[in-house]
């Protein structure tokens, strides 16, 4: 019965990160910004992954995006949940995508933060 309802607490965590994530897109979206790939991740074990990847079509930069949900600010909120190891992956990731491009277009990281009050 405990692994049972473990599994369907994690599935309700995803569910709340996917709506998390459709939020934000729908909000970037809404702002001007074009989606280019979603949840891209780098190979192997250890690497990184890219929530979002929009491109700006004003200028042409291309935004990297981490979308952080949490279900209450307790513990420092969504914000506080980006760790020095979650950024280090999150720009090997970049850094991986962008190897790809034959030429580099101007880039930045934005992170969309969700907190349920």
């Amino acid at each position: 019965m405990f692994l049972q309802d473990k599994k369907a607490a994690q599935a309700t965590t995803k569910q709340r990160g996917d709506a998390a994530e459709a939020a934000a897109l729908a909000h970037l979206q809404a702002a001007g910004l074009v989606l280019v790939a979603r949840n891209y991740r780098t190979p192997g074990r250890g690497g990184g992954e890219i929530d979002l990847v929009m491109r700006d079509p004003r200028d042409g930069t291309l935004v990297f995006v981490e979308v952080r949900q949490r279900a209450s600010a307790s513990h420092g909120g969504a914000a506080h949940s980006i760790t020095a190891v979650k950024k280090r992956r999150i720009v090997f990731a970049a850094r991986h995508y962008l190897s790809r491009l034959r030429a580099l277009p101007p880039c930045r990281f934005d992170v969309v933060l969700v907190e349920e009050r």
